[in-house]
């Protein structure tokens, strides 16, 4: 286990590029929860992570980034102008949009595989992890089903020996990001979380010029 206050982020997200380049899957702090994470250009590195979280390739992998446009980079270029709205208004932030994928972009996030669920993450060495390696593919670091644990060591020992590296970023709380779906309409609120769902749609009606 690598301690982020021992080693600094330089050396963290050497540690942990080097670890996914390299195929493994790893353990990371973030602004909501422990994640669990792996290059989603890798098949082979994100099957071993479904295997790891015990959940099917149906309920599909997030993706986080270091800004918008790279997240954005990997949505369909025809995207709303509302989802550039509400990402410049709550990213960094612990909010997920599910956007239509942009054609020819190969991810291995599980199905479908037609949409991402992109997040800009406000934590600087996921950021700068990002910035170095790409987007990664990740989900919280707990086993599907059970409770999200709080600290690096209980993600560790829930997940098993199959963990290229874990990174102790210190005791983190147990909420996940807010996920919403900008695939439909009106967009709808997948799972509640730091930032209001409503707010989120409501903003997003308001940039297309509707009634909020």
């Amino acid at each position: 286990m690598l301690s982020l206050a021992e080693v600094g982020p330089a050396v963290a997200v050497e540690r942990m590029a080097q670890a996914l380049r390299g195929g493994g899957v790893v353990v990371l702090p973030t602004d909501t929860v422990y994640g669990l994470a792996a290059l989603p250009g890798d098949r082979a590195a994100t099957d071993r992570l479904f295997a790891l979280k015990g959940r099917a390739a149906t309920s599909p992998l997030a993706v986080l980034c270091t800004d918008v446009d790279q997240a954005l980079g990997l949505s369909d270029p025809e995207v709303a102008d509302a989802v550039r709205a509400v990402a410049e208004r709550w990213w960094p932030g612990p909010l997920t949009l599910v956007v239509a994928r942009r054609a020819g972009v190969a991810l291995h996030l599980g199905e479908p595989d037609t949409t991402v669920g992109l997040r800009v993450p406000n934590h600087v060495v996921v950021r700068a992890l990002t910035a170095a390696v790409g987007p990664i593919a990740a989900t919280s670091a707990n086993r599907h089903g059970e409770p999200t644990p709080t600290t690096a060591a209980d993600a560790a020992a829930a997940l098993g020996a199959d963990v290229a590296l874990v990174v102790d970023g210190g005791p983190l709380a147990t909420t996940a990001s807010t996920v919403v779906d900008a695939t439909v309409e009106p967009w709808a609120i997948l799972r509640d979380g730091p930032v209001p769902g409503t707010e989120v749609v409501a903003v997003a009606r308001a940039s297309l010029g509707e009634p909020r």
